[in-house]
């Protein structure tokens, strides 16, 4: 085995580690994603800086991402509310986007303020099944950073997720931004390179709870066809 092999296998190994300890410190995915990017922008500047190094979490290679997030899936899958976030994205579940659904209707839906369902879909019929669940977490990781505001975000299988999201003048153009970030994100890992999309749609809320359900069948899996519950 080549020496640059046994190196990146001992860096792989050495986030996995890096990924369980996060875990088992209470941090979420994207606090330990941040993490890695911190490493990674050590790694690429050295000792040769100022002092200053800013971490840059798309700069960093996918399989560096993916070995600290199977290193907290092991741990966090053991320990995580299944009813409120999904372990592997960080994302709400369906269950709780539902719960805050109900909320959302205890107000007037009807009015210029309600939040609109913002469905990002990808494509993956042509990605490997192995590694489709890591579309989802680049995904993840946009969303999160576009939608910082307390916007709720959740996954609904491994090729859609959502956001309740204000229909604020700004939207339009965050719309643009996660599309254009997820899709530079998947171009860049060659093993999701063959994803298309995302396609990012906006739905208004129904008028009544009881159509909500509908809704969400309806958008999921429309952009990768199957979802993590075929798998």
């Amino acid at each position: 085995m080549c020496r640059s092999a046994v190196v990146r296998g001992n860096l792989a190994g050495a986030l996995a580690e890096l990924g369980r300890a996060r875990a088992h410190s209470g941090a979420g995915l994207d606090e330990t994603l941040y993490d890695v990017a911190a490493l990674h922008a050590v790694l690429q500047n050295g000792s040769d800086t100022d002092g200053l190094i800013s971490a840059d979490p798309g700069a960093v290679p996918p399989a560096m991402l993916r070995a600290a997030t199977a290193g907290w899936t092991d741990v966090s899958s053991l320990a995580c509310d299944p009813a409120a976030t999904e372990p592997l994205t960080g994302l709400a579940t369906e269950e709780h986007l539902r719960a805050r659904l109900v909320e959302v209707y205890r107000q007037a839906v009807g009015d210029r303020t309600a939040p609109v369902l913002l469905v990002i879909g990808i494509e993956l019929s042509h990605v490997a099944r192995r590694y489709r669940p890591m579309a989802m977490v680049l995904v993840a990781d946009v969303v999160r950073d576009v939608f910082d505001d307390g916007e709720t975000a959740a996954v609904l299988d491994w090729s859609t997720a959502v956001v309740l999201a204000q229909p604020d003048a700004g939207l339009q153009d965050r719309i643009r931004h996660t599309r254009r970030r997820i899709a530079d994100r998947l171009a860049g890992d060659p093993q999701l390179a063959a994803a298309a999309g995302p396609e990012v749609r906006s739905h208004r809320l129904p008028d009544t709870a009881e159509r909500v359900g509908d809704l969400l069948r309806n958008v999921a899996g429309r952009g990768g066809k199957r979802g993590y519950r075929e798998r």
